[in-house]
């Protein structure tokens, strides 16, 4: 029995093979009435018991007839016989891969002020302390950890503060501290206090590296100054 489905006083069943199905479909005499068959779904409808639905007769050709033109379609867009569609999808979406990585690393290389004339990449030096501050834009929130990585990298020591803006208007704010100065500074500390000049609460990580974020983007600059006003006292 399957609970919550409707079957009448005598249910038709059917052996086929090993298989035992309820017939819940038009009625046959045989399979072969059936004639051409094409399942265009399967899924699980309980424990044990699987459901498929699939074309039969004329609409399985109108159906794979449709396909057979998408499949036309989709070759003549790609410039490629029918038979290497795959393939040629797989090279795109490879192509595209590496774009995005390219990309993603212009992107960073941006952000840490890759190219820009020397004195504008955003690096101060307050009370012997050197200071990374840069507010950016768009960099997938994924890889600001790494931002902060290389920018402590390009410092040696000293403090790395970025303000990553989104198109909600939103901001996230991720600190980081080198090694040697985290008994001086706190990234914790000072990313709760860049965070509370952007409408933020809180924020957490470790002495090394946190993050927070705030919903008033436009306060970026105002939250890099607070931070900077922390490391200079």
């Amino acid at each position: 029995m399957l609970f919550g489905e409707k079957y009448g006083d005598e249910v038709r069943v059917l052996d086929i093979g090993s298989s035992r199905e309820f017939c819940g479909g038009t009625h046959v005499a045989r399979t072969g009435d059936i004639g051409l068959i094409k399942i265009v779904s399967e899924s699980a409808s309980a424990a044990g018991v699987r459901r498929i639905e699939a074309f039969a007769g004329e609409a399985a050709r109108r159906y794979l007839d449709a396909q057979d033109k998408r499949v036309h379609a989709a070759a003549s867009v790609l410039r490629v016989t029918p038979v290497d569609v795959v393939h040629r999808i797989e090279t795109l979406l490879d192509e595209r891969k590496k774009l995005e990585r390219e990309l993603a690393e212009a992107k960073k290389q941006l952000a840490l002020g890759g190219g820009a004339a020397k004195g504008d990449e955003g690096i101060s030096e307050l009370g012997g302390v050197k200071l990374m501050a840069r507010v950016i834009k768009g960099i997938n929130p994924k890889d600001m950890k790494g931002l902060v990585d290389d920018g402590k990298a390009k410092l040696g020591s000293g403090v790395v503060a970025l303000v990553g803006l989104n198109e909600e208007g939103r901001a996230g704010l991720i600190v980081g501290v080198t090694q040697d100065l985290t008994k001086r500074f706190n990234a914790v500390d000072l990313v709760r206090i860049g965070s509370e000049v952007l409408g933020g609460k809180g924020g957490g990580g470790r002495p090394d590296m946190a993050q927070a974020g705030g919903p008033d983007a436009s306060k970026a600059e105002a939250a890099l100054q607070a931070i900077k006003d922390a490391v200079a006292a």
